[in-house]
């Protein structure tokens, strides 16, 4: 009877190099991801109704201004609502629906447990995280520019007709349109990190509409008794994000004197401020999720 000497690490190298089977590299995540992504009926739906309401919604306040107008022979200037607001006015409806959609895209995940079968795949598990909020910000920038642009078109005839036609060639009219698409996608991404931290579907949609729509009002109604609660009113973070989309020059005007505040409020943040706040805090709670994925069992 002749025995087989093997030499100790003879095998080692090709054990080590898939104890687990197969890795997908990044690219092959994303690919994994997408098809996840667009398969899911949620999805789908939810995707539609936001291009159903950021067209809907403008286009009912579109012909409402412009009927008011004929009806009152009114000036556009007498509006005090540039084309460029009511083409993306949408957004405010279609946050909501962008939000859902981002807790979702990880949620729906943990509750039907399919979220072992993606870490398996992918062990070192953040580049699951980061492709999932990679596909859900593309597709979001994808559909919300799809919901500025089909706004547009449908509102045009309505606004060109009484002179406030979009200005594309207006900077402020620029970062309007632009910075709702961003807004949105931060929106989403939001929704994304809140519900990678909860892992809970309708804990995760409690919380984030109630960040971004309660909120807001909550600081707005306790802000006329607690002047620390108003102060911060600027701050939140819809209301700091949405300053991307404003015409007004409040920031300007409020700046202008050391008792500005003390009457008319705390001042608003610039534009481009308040889009950045907004962001820091999705990568504030990105970075809780991700620091929470690596540490915690699925």
């Amino acid at each position: 009877m002749s025995t087989t000497t093997q030499h100790p690490g003879a095998h080692a190298g090709a054990a080590e190099a898939t104890p687990h089977g197969p890795h997908l590299g990044f690219g092959g995540v994303i690919a994994s991801e997408w098809i996840k992504f667009r398969t899911v009926r949620s999805t789908v739906w939810t995707l539609a109704i936001t291009l159903v309401v950021m067209v809907g919604l403008s286009l009912l306040v579109a012909f409402g201004i412009t009927s008011a107008m004929d009806s009152s022979h009114a000036h556009p200037a007498d509006t005090g609502i540039p084309g460029s607001e009511i083409v993306t006015l949408g957004y405010y409806f279609a946050q909501m629906t962008i939000a859902v959609l981002g807790v979702l895209t990880i949620t729906g995940e943990y509750s039907t447990g399919m979220i072992r079968s993606t870490l398996a795949a992918v062990p070192r598990r953040l580049p699951a995280l980061w492709a999932k909020a990679l596909v859900l910000a593309a597709s979001t920038a994808v559909v919300s520019a799809v919901g500025v642009g089909l706004a547009y078109l449908v509102t045009r005839p309505m606004l060109s007709s009484h002179g406030m036609a979009v200005d594309f060639g207006d900077r402020t009219t620029q970062r309007v349109l632009i910075g709702c698409v961003l807004y949105l996608v931060a929106i989403a991404l939001l929704g994304f990190a809140i519900g990678a931290v909860l892992r809970h579907s309708a804990a995760s949609i409690a919380t984030v509409l109630g960040v971004t729509l309660l909120l807001p009002i909550l600081v707005l109604v306790i802000g006329n008794w607690v002047s620390w609660v108003r102060d911060l009113g600027p701050y939140m973070p819809t209301t700091a994000g949405e300053r991307i989309m404003s015409t007004s020059t409040a920031v300007q005007a409020g700046s202008s004197g050391a008792g500005a505040g003390s009457s008319s409020g705390p001042t608003p943040l610039a534009p481009w401020t308040g889009l950045g706040l907004l962001a820091g805090y999705v990568v504030a709670v990105l970075t809780l999720a991700a620091v929470m994925l690596r540490r915690r069992d699925a």
